[in-house]
C-alpha cells in the first residue's frame, strides 16, 4: 500500500517496541514491566523485541544460540527454556533480581 494513502486512512501503523528500546534503561524498564505481568509468552516476545533492537546476529554470537533458534524461541509463540532466557538476559547486560512479595 502506498505510504501516502496509508497516512490518510484510519488504519493503524504496526507498533514495534524494538524501535523505542534505545538505552539500557529502556531495556531494563521494559523487562521489569513484562516480568511484573507474569506472562511467559509476553516475556518471550519482549526478549525478541529487545534482541531485534540490539541485533539478533550479535546476540546469537554472545549467547551461543543460532540466529534462527533465537528467532524461534523469542517469537510471540516461542517457548524458550529458562537457560535460553538466562543467556539472553545476561548477553543484554541485565540480570534477574528476585525480591520477596509484600502481602
Amino acid at each position: 500500500m502506498d505510504v501516502m494513502k496509508k497516512r490518510g486512512s484510519r488504519e493503524a501503523m504496526p507498533y514495534d517496541a524494538a524501535e523505542f528500546l534505545e538505552t539500557d534503561e529502556d531495556v531494563a524498564a521494559y523487562l521489569n514491566a513484562v516480568l511484573e505481568d507474569g506472562d511467559p509468552a509476553l516475556l518471550s516476545a519482549a526478549l525478541g523485541d529487545i534482541a531485534r533492537a540490539r541485533g539478533m546476529t550479535r546476540l546469537a554470537r554472545e549467547t551461543g544460540i543460532t540466529r534462527d533458534g533465537l528467532y524461534k524461541a523469542l517469537s510471540p509463540t516461542g517457548n524458550p527454556s529458562f537457560v535460553t532466557v538466562q543467556k539472553v538476559i545476561r548477553a543484554l547486560g541485565c540480570k534477574i533480581d528476585v525480591k520477596p512479595t509484600v502481602a
